[in-house]
């Protein structure tokens, strides 16, 4: 059996779309779910519903063979998996961002963000010393209220920001979901890894044709 973590949210539609167009025979109402563990015994497969966070973290510990993860928190959670695959779903990018005209507050820049590796290391290759305020969610929050001076966060269409009055100083890193395994996995299984990849491969090739 192959056990496959998949992200919750705004990829598992895009995600589950290509393993159809791929021909996999699997629900395609499966994030309605309440179960967490859904197996598809037609396919031999088994998904394990995570939070986007921690379905590299499940890949890299074995308990699942492959995952599909956002690039963000690939660079990140810097976890031990192979990527394999771009799926070229989910586009989005990482960003600066911060109140229209701001100026830094103090000797040290205050940055808040949900990504501190990500944010540490782009200031650090700018030469620039940060105080990195980490937060789970409403990033756009800290600059309004003065908890910081700017946010690194993902950017999508850029609606959030402009609805909370904040603008985009600089790109960061451009974001696609991937296609990540488990090492161990990829040498026990590599005939069936080798097979979705194939198949996952000539759907996102002719989409991309399509275009």
């Amino acid at each position: 059996m192959l056990t496959v973590a998949m992200p919750k949210g705004r990829i598992f539609d895009e995600a589950v779309e290509l393993l159809l167009a791929a021909g996999y025979d699997i629900p395609s109402d499966l994030q309605n779910s309440r179960k967490l563990i859904v197996d598809v015994p037609n396919e031999n497969m088994r998904f394990i519903l995570a939070k986007p966070m921690d379905v590299t973290t499940y890949v890299e510990h074995g308990v699942a063979d492959i995952g599909i993860a956002g690039k963000d928190v690939m660079l990140e959670e810097e976890r031990d998996v192979y990527e394999v695959l771009d799926l070229h779903i989910s586009g989005c990018y990482l960003a600066e961002a911060g109140l229209p005209g701001s100026e830094w507050s103090g000797v040290v820049k205050k940055v808040a963000t949900k990504y501190p590796k990500i944010a540490s290391s782009f200031y650090r290759e700018k030469g620039e010393q940060v105080e990195i305020i980490k937060l789970n969610g409403s990033i756009e929050l800290a600059p309004l209220i003065g908890l910081a001076d700017r946010i690194v966060d993902i950017v999508s269409t850029g609606r959030t920001l402009k609805e909370n009055g904040l603008v985009e100083f600089e790109q960061i890193s451009p974001i696609t979901s991937r296609l990540v395994v488990n090492p161990v996995s990829y040498r026990l299984k590599d005939s069936t890894i080798d097979e979705l990849v194939a198949r996952l491969t000539k759907v996102i090739e002719r989409k991309e044709n399509a275009v």
